[in-house]
């Protein structure tokens, strides 16, 4: 029996369990862009936040980091990528190719606000639910014109409850054929195709199932929206973000 994958909200009684869900967001968008702009000292005030964060909502960090490993094999290729085109003194030198110092430096500065982000975005989702994240994100664009606040909002709630469930039946999946002994099997290309052929083919069968769940329970956008109320601690939390964006920015 496969295991609840990292990505899913878990109920908690943490401060950020009871934060407003339109502060996490505010927070998360911030924390990201400071992150982009950041250098090593940055980087480092943003992952011991990090680790502060994931340490008091006990979220599993070795969970996470498996559920992270195909973004690792992501991030090793953008390092090497950026360390293949940089030019600059070669730090490197492996089967004809040269990877250079600066390339390796920058490749791997790339990577850990990469990988910051997404620990970011996986924390988030870890003490958020869904639907408040919808009710956020409806409240942050209702004022924008032209644009379908609660459509998109629906919409994001959606894919936030889906992409779980589709990690949750990858591992699934993985497991079936582990035990029919599809390791065996010496052709990736062979082992790739019996993994994602029913893989797809579940996907879209819970999809429909969903989509005619929503329908013969007349699901429209148009719902009951929660009050949202902000609190001190929420304003106090804010500022502590900026505080440490303008020393991410800085250093």
């Amino acid at each position: 029996m496969s295991e609840l994958s990292v990505l899913h909200y878990r109920s908690g009684s943490s401060y950020f369990h009871r934060m407003d869900a339109r502060f996490k967001l505010l927070g998360l968008a911030l924390l990201s862009m400071a992150g982009l702009q950041a250098g090593t000292i940055g980087l480092g005030v943003l992952s011991l936040l990090v680790l502060a964060v994931f340490f008091i909502t006990r979220l599993p960090v070795l969970d996470l980091a498996r559920e992270l490993r195909y973004f690792a094999v992501l991030l090793a290729f953008v390092w090497a990528a950026r360390a293949l085109s940089t030019p600059g003194h070669t730090a490197l030198e492996l089967a004809g190719l040269q990877f250079s110092r600066q390339g390796l430096y920058e490749g791997g500065l790339i990577c850990w606000r990469l990988l910051m982000i997404a620990c970011m975005g996986a924390g988030l989702v870890f003490v958020t639910r869904s639907s408040e994240i919808r009710w956020a994100v409806e409240w942050f664009l209702r004022p924008v014109p032209l644009i379908p606040a609660r459509r998109i909002s629906v919409m994001i709630g959606l894919i936030i409850r889906f992409l779980p469930m589709i990690l949750d039946q990858a591992r699934a999946t993985a497991e079936a054929q582990r035990s029919r002994g599809m390791e065996n099997r010496k052709n990736p290309v062979f082992r790739l195709i019996k993994f994602a052929v029913p893989l797809l083919r579940r996907t879209f069968e819970n999809a429909d199932r969903l989509a005619v769940a929503m329908d013969a329970r007349c699901f429209n956008e148009e719902r009951t929206e929660p009050e949202l109320i902000s609190r001190p601690a929420d304003w106090a939390a804010l500022s502590v973000v900026l505080c440490i964006c303008g020393v991410a920015i800085g250093f």
